[in-house]
């Protein structure tokens, strides 16, 4: 199924432009759904910050975000890396919008007013696939612990 998913969103499969975007949101998903799980608890909060982070980074409905959510939660329980998400995500987004799921990953971290220590790894893994600078990095975590405040 992953497989199928990856080829899909890399395009090797036809797929229409909003099913592509469906896709995406996929990757995003299961890199939100990383995050959320690298202390190996998914509190309330966090799927809620989850939700708010597809809604508004890909304009979804709530049917839609629920979806991606059970698709993203699956693809995690099967997956084996965060590189062939990270790597989809590069090929197809400019670096600001990387660096807006980067600060998207960071108020998740934040939602439960415990930065973990795993959490942070996650996203500092997820940063350097992603291609974004240390600067940009710190910036994204800045910007999200301000917001948290």
């Amino acid at each position: 199924m992953l497989s199928s998913i990856l080829d899909r969103i890399r395009g090797k499969t036809e797929e229409a432009p909003e099913q592509r975007d469906h896709l995406l949101a996929l990757a995003a998903g299961a890199l939100l759904i990383e995050v959320a799980w690298a202390d190996h608890d998914i509190a309330t909060g966090e799927m809620a910050v989850i939700r708010s982070a597809l809604s508004d980074q890909f304009e979804l409905s709530k049917a839609e975000v629920d979806e991606i959510i059970r698709e993203s939660r699956d693809q995690h329980d099967e997956s084996v890396g965060l590189y062939a998400f990270t790597r989809t995500l590069v090929e197809a987004w400019d670096e600001q919008r990387r660096f807006e799921l980067l600060v998207s990953l960071w108020r998740l971290a934040y939602s439960d007013a415990n930065l973990d220590r795993f959490e942070e790894h996650t996203i500092r893994k997820i940063s350097e696939l992603l291609y974004v600078s240390h600067a940009r990095f710190i910036e994204a975590k800045r910007t999200a612990r301000d917001a948290a405040e």
